[in-house]
């Protein structure tokens, strides 16, 4: 409510455009949402981020956005970082480190900072995903499986970490209102190694993406100098309903399974129409995506770290319920339209 406050006030709406932006924050199925930027829960006279002038001008530059990317990401990266690993490696084992991003870009990049601020050994293989979006986790995953499936010894950190909310804009458009109802900060990391009996987790079982050309218009990420410019349209959670169980099928196909053998689906909550357009699709049911929901709940889409977000979800309810052998099903979509998808399994 905070934030909705925030945007009726910048966008200087009248008192029909607030209700009807009221009653979409309403319906939005989000509850609370991050950002490092304390302005937008704050009065003007205490801002600290934007201009407490009429229009926010002079409007920040993209130059600022990234000066503010630079000091808070390593931050956050390096706490997912530790948070992640301990307890099960220490952090001299690390020998492959890859950092994934959409919100903020330099050179020397986010991977050096987080080396430098840990002290990670020099000589750690290290690489960037950059600018894919919200599926860009899962291709980390890939790279990381590869690289294990070629050295026993690897141990490879994956960090997502994604400031959305550096990019508000403050043009009365559909998309960006869209953004601002959706997007919060967050940061997720994930080890991957190869098997190892003194390690507990969950054993990836294979990947398969597709790219949907006819919603390329529809979802788009794109530079400016006021900071990026993201295009949500309307008729994403349609594409989706229309492609995902296509999707669904294709990847069981590739990992030779069926539906039935699924027992969780990790799949991103990019919006409550996306996850809806889903179960339109399929015969997933609401309470199969309650992680998916609970999340978007609790964080709303804070991009690439939302699905690993999700994915730990899952795996404490595992461990708190010692249940059975489970089957995760994850998938996530981004500007493409791309959607990829992963199978894990605690066998």
């Amino acid at each position: 409510m905070d934030i909705l406050n925030f945007m009726q006030n910048v966008y200087a709406m009248d008192e029909v455009e607030k209700r009807k932006l009221r009653f979409l924050y309403r319906q939005s199925s989000i509850q609370t949402r991050y950002s490092v930027i304390p302005d937008y829960s704050l009065n003007a006279p205490e801002w600290t981020f934007y201009p407490a002038s009429e229009n926010l001008q002079p409007f920040p530059s993209l130059e600022k956005r990234m000066d503010w990317f630079n000091k808070m990401a390593p931050k956050l990266s390096v706490n997912a970082v530790e948070k992640c690993i301990s307890g099960k490696i220490n952090k001299d084992e690390i020998t492959h480190l890859i950092t994934v991003t959409c919100t903020g870009m330099s050179a020397p990049g986010l991977d050096l900072q987080i080396m430098e601020m840990m002290n990670l050994p020099k000589n750690i293989f290290r690489t960037s995903v950059n600018f894919m979006g919200c599926y860009a986790a899962i291709h980390a995953m890939k790279l990381a499986d590869s690289f294990c499936k070629n050295d026993t010894n690897t141990k490879v950190m994956i960090v997502c970490t994604e400031l959305c909310t550096l990019h508000f804009q403050k043009e009365t458009t559909i998309d960006n209102i869209a953004s601002g109802l959706l997007f919060g900060d967050g940061s997720a990391a994930l080890l991957i190694t190869h098997d190892n009996n003194n390690l507990k987790g969950i054993h990836l079982k294979s990947f398969y993406s597709e790219v949907g050309f006819n919603g390329k218009e529809h979802m788009s990420w794109q530079l400016s100098s006021s900071g990026f410019l993201m295009q949500l349209s309307g008729y994403v959670p349609e594409l989706i309903e229309q492609d995902f169980n296509h999707l669904l099928k294709n990847t069981l196909q590739n990992a030779n399974m069926n539906q039935e053998e699924i027992s969780h689906w990790c799949i991103h909550p990019g919006g409550k129409k996306i996850l809806s357009a889903i179960e339109k699709s399929t015969s997933i049911s609401n309470e199969d995506l309650k992680f998916s929901y609970e999340v978007l709940k609790d964080y709303g889409n804070m991009s690439s770290p939302t699905i690993l977000f999700v994915l730990k979800e899952i795996m404490d309810s595992l461990e708190n319920k010692l249940e059975k052998a489970a089957t995760i099903f994850g998938a996530s979509f981004g500007p493409g339209l791309t959607m990829e998808t992963f199978i894990l399994s605690d066998d």
